[in-house]
């Protein structure tokens, strides 16, 4: 069962995901701020990572950089969900190696799953 780890500081999204991943199958575990997350993909491995850009502590681009930096966690695949809808925020996520890039208001929670099984299905 794949492992999902869901990076979201707002608690009714995070659940609202969750659900919907653990309805399709997956194994999902949340954190809620930039630090947690470096913390739980250590402790887990998860498959995917679902990050917000938007977080507490530290956030979800500087996050990016260091899992894409580390050699135990760069191989995690990471979809960037978000508000930060600009060209160049974007740009910059996709940039420091995010798998995808998606804009919560651009997509709908059934079309954010497909795109985390999409991912996953190319995972090399």
């Amino acid at each position: 069962m794949p492992k999902i780890l869901i990076v979201e500081d707002d608690p009714f999204l995070s659940e609202m995901y969750a659900t919907k991943l653990t309805q399709e199958h997956f194994e999902v575990e949340t954190a809620i701020d930039g630090k947690e997350v470096l913390k739980k993909a250590k402790d887990l491995m998860p498959d995917l990572i679902l990050l917000d850009i938007v977080l507490p502590k530290m956030d979800g681009f500087e996050v990016l950089q260091k899992i894409k930096k580390d050699p135990e966690l760069q191989a995690i695949k990471v979809i960037a969900l978000t508000n930060l809808g600009q060209k160049e925020e974007v740009e910059k996520g996709l940039q420091l190696g995010a798998d995808d890039y998606i804009v919560k208001a651009h997509f709908t929670p059934s079309e954010v799953i497909a795109k985390v099984k999409q991912i996953l299905n190319t995972k090399k």
